[in-house]
């Protein structure tokens, strides 16, 4: 963990004398805590994370979740646990000020403070000058280590066995949700610490909407459908996407799927250290535009994967200048989407390596036809 704190401060033109990340309680939670803090279980609501220039960290933690603090930290002597109480000497007040005694400077990350955690924080540390530590705590993320990577690849493992039975359990008959259950139900059996995202599962014009949520529609012969689903495995995400098609060819779609295929294939030509995030972008979009479907493809071609499935790291749109760099794990995604009458995305996970990339995820990605 030692080295994970160094690569805050590393990043940070003027260094603060600590950084300090907050939790408040779900889906508040700072996903940078559990970057600086590898914990597999556990809230951790009201919990603090503070981490000094030399790489040492002290972490807040209620009685709940004491035992799982300190067997993550049993090993690492740079890390100290404080069990808190919600009274007394113990509480986190006063740990507070014991572990940052007149410290004139403190690093926040502002994206995921509360505004009522400032206000507290403003009330216990008066003399604390508070300054932003965002950039330190982002770019420490966005590349990944060893450690980082064991976990996506294993979560995108949980996600590309899935994605290879959905062909398997489609019925007539049933509907998104049955689907969108099936499918969860199976990432948990195969290792997965649930989803990590609401899967989404749409069946004929609802697979157009990025978005959707899935209900009770159900499954007909003669339909596309699009399925996004994702796993989490000790905390870290997996994002994949597959188009089937139930029933007889439709050839529309079936040139649809080819087109959004060469789309993706044109743009993980490009993905390699050094190469902005919209260039890879415009790749596919390129190809997608050179068709009838221009203006079909709404969103941008990927997004940063990590301890959130939308990480915060570079991405792949148009408007993304920051470039590619080894470690970086990245979605790619490309899709058309036809209004009342459905649509395609194609999505995997990469690494980015030292020459190009490698696939995390590897369910079939082609166009498929399943017997109604």
């Amino acid at each position: 963990m030692k080295r994970r704190v160094e690569k805050v401060f590393s990043y940070l033109d003027v260094k603060p004398d600590a950084v300090l990340l907050a939790n408040s309680t779900d889906p508040h939670l700072d996903q940078s805590f559990f970057h600086l803090f590898e914990v597999s279980s556990g809230l951790f609501e009201g919990s603090v994370a503070v981490a000094h220039p030399d790489g040492s960290l002290d972490v807040t933690t209620s009685p709940l979740e004491a035992e799982s603090a300190h067997l993550a930290a049993k090993h690492d002597p740079h890390v100290k646990i404080h069990t808190v109480t919600r009274e007394g000497p113990e509480s986190l007040e006063v740990v507070l000020r014991k572990i940052l005694p007149g410290t004139p400077s403190i690093g926040l990350n502002f994206p995921e403070l509360t505004h009522a955690w400032y206000l507290r924080l403003e009330k216990l540390l008066p003399s604390a000058k508070f300054v932003d530590a965002t950039v330190g705590v982002r770019r420490a993320r966005q590349v990944k280590d060893a450690s980082e990577i064991e976990k996506l690849r294993k979560a995108a493992e949980i996600g590309s066995r899935v994605g290879k039975e959905i062909p398997s359990l489609l019925k007539t008959g049933m509907t998104e949700l049955e689907l969108a259950a099936e499918m969860e139900y199976r990432m948990n059996k195969y290792g997965a610490n649930g989803r990590s995202f609401s899967t989404i599962i749409g069946f004929g014009p609802h697979s157009a909407e990025p978005h959707y949520q899935p209900g009770d529609t159900k499954l007909t012969p003669g339909v596309s459908m699009v399925c996004d689903f994702g796993a989490y495995y000790h905390r870290y995400a997996s994002d994949i996407t597959r188009s089937f098609h139930f029933g007889p060819r439709d050839a529309e779609l079936k040139e649809v799927h080819d087109t959004v295929e060469a789309a993706q294939q044109a743009a993980l030509a490009l993905l390699r250290p050094g190469v902005p995030g919209k260039v890879v972008h415009q790749a596919a979009e390129n190809v997608i535009n050179a068709t009838k479907w221009k203006g079909l493809f709404t969103h941008g071609l990927g997004h940063a994967l990590g301890l959130a499935v939308h990480d915060g790291g570079v991405g792949l749109a148009p408007n993304v200048d920051e470039v590619l760099e080894e470690g970086m794990v990245v979605t790619v995604e490309p899709g058309i989407y036809i209004a009342g009458k459905g649509g395609v995305r194609i999505e995997d996970d990469v690494v980015i390596t030292k020459s190009g990339y490698e696939f995390l995820t590897t369910a079939p990605r082609g166009y498929l036809e399943v017997s109604a």
